[in-house]
């Protein structure tokens, strides 16, 4: 299936067009907008199933994907709104049904928008609000048993954060990122990243550097909120290629994810501890497990294994997605090719896009000892992509081999010249908004 038969209709892209325009500065966060908003389409925030809301730098949407999974495979109904899509709009709303969630389809998702929009009148407001708000209005339509919802960008500004008594606040990972939103200090961002903590609502963390974890304790000391917190009040190991979780109420030995790489089992450690922190939620054994076997999340170390893209690459290959874009998310990348090399031995070519805001030194250091084959690329359809030329210069000042490609498929096809005893793995990664166009060129978007 080529990537046009599973776009979204015209009409949702020239009204997304539209409703981008109400707010064409840079990012402005503020909460002011948002409440004005719901306001005026009657808090449809009010009305919403118990809400599970996520917040940290890098596994939000592995953890959600997680949470999702073991919710359904015990029966519940859920909703979740996640961001940024990869290939089109509608994969940031998932509604919940019988049997499993499926994203909402274009016909739906234009008339919430478009309800969004008169209830707006015009008055500015930024796209991710408008659609944060359209959410509200899709979940508080339908009914489920809880709704997951992802934080944008930060936490205390974000639009996300009008919710008043969630069911649970998760805070995944907190690591250097967005600096020119957040701050520039640890401690800074995991402040901002602390102040979706409700009052005496629990917190469910995952393991952080100790400047993050001091600042999440006094936030949730200071609002009475229950703290359960990795390492502390329960523990994720790997054990003979197995996840053993341990807290209070006992120990599971469960099959490992199906998500490729070992950060993987601390997101999936996080999910279950979210869920087993609820007393309102009881699941079974079984349920955790199929929930974290069947969890999918793509362009998160994700195998292509078909497709047009793999169509073109050299034959024999290993070609795998991820959307990392800072110095955490490409040290996790590289622990898992690092785990791919010790157990089938393969040169590595990193195929790397990102933007301009991003730390190019910072992500690329973490494949420094692992390739010294970049190739720079440009992420397309993005203004504010960096510049080959100088993702090229960051990876020849670490002393990476380093060339320019004019696009994915390229540095792909360009692969046959080179002789290469053994057929490389290839990594495509740098941004999400590089991992959006490869899957739809390669024919294999989001469901």
């Amino acid at each position: 299936m080529n990537a046009s038969a599973v776009s979204s209709s015209p009409p949702l892209r020239e009204l997304i067009a539209r409703l981008s325009a109400l707010h064409p500065c840079h990012i402005d966060l503020g909460l002011e907008r948002m409440r004005r908003l719901l306001e005026r389409l009657d808090h449809p925030e009010r009305k919403l199933p118990p809400v599970i809301h996520i917040a940290g730098t890098n596994g939000k949407g592995s953890t959600i994907a997680y949470l999702r999974g073991i919710l359904e495979a015990s029966g519940l109904r859920v909703h979740v709104f996640t961001s940024p899509y990869l290939v089109r709009i509608n994969e940031c709303f998932r509604i919940g049904g019988p049997g499993g969630g499926v994203l909402v389809g274009d016909d739906e998702l234009r008339a919430a928008l478009e309800h969004c929009e008169c209830a707006n009148a015009g008055a500015p407001i930024t796209i991710f609000e408008i659609e944060t708000a359209a959410a509200f209005c899709l979940f508080a339509q339908q009914e489920a048993d809880v709704v997951l919802l992802e934080v944008g960008l930060g936490g205390r500004l974000d639009a996300t954060n009008v919710i008043d008594t969630p069911l649970a606040s998760v805070i995944a990972p907190v690591s250097m990122d967005h600096t020119e939103f957040l701050g520039d200090t640890l401690a800074q961002i995991a402040g901002e990243k602390a102040a979706i903590i409700k009052s005496k609502v629990p917190v469910i963390c995952a393991e952080q550097a100790l400047e993050a974890i001091d600042v999440i304790e006094r936030q949730a000391s200071r609002l009475h909120a229950p703290l359960h917190a990795a390492g502390q009040q329960w523990h994720v190991n790997i054990e003979r290629g197995r996840l053993v979780y341990q807290d209070d109420r006992g120990l599971m030995d469960l099959a490992a994810p199906k998500l490729f790489g070992r950060h993987q089992f601390d997101n999936a450690g996080l999910a279950i501890a979210t869920l087993r922190a609820l007393d309102a939620l009881r699941i079974g054994i079984a349920d955790f497990e199929a929930g974290i076997v069947n969890a999918e999340w793509p362009a998160r170390m994700q195998r292509l294994t078909s497709g047009a893209l793999v169509d073109i690459t050299p034959a024999g290959c290993e070609i795998w997605l991820d959307g990392g874009h800072n110095a955490e998310g490409g040290r996790v990348a590289a622990t898992a090719l690092g785990d791919l090399e010790e157990r089938v031995s393969r040169p590595l070519v990193v195929i790397a896009g990102m933007m301009a805001n991003k730390d190019a030194p910072a992500f690329l250091a973490n494949f420094a000892g692992l390739t010294r084959h970049i190739i720079a690329v440009q992420i397309p359809g993005r203004d504010n992509a960096m510049p080959p030329d100088r993702l090229a210069e960051a990876a020849r000042a670490l002393g990476m081999r380093v060339e320019t490609s004019s696009s994915v498929e390229a540095a792909l096809q360009s692969l046959a010249r080179l002789a290469y005893e053994v057929p490389p793995r290839i990594l495509i990664t740098g941004s999400l908004y590089l991992a959006g166009p490869v899957l739809a060129a390669n024919g294999t978007p989001p469901r």
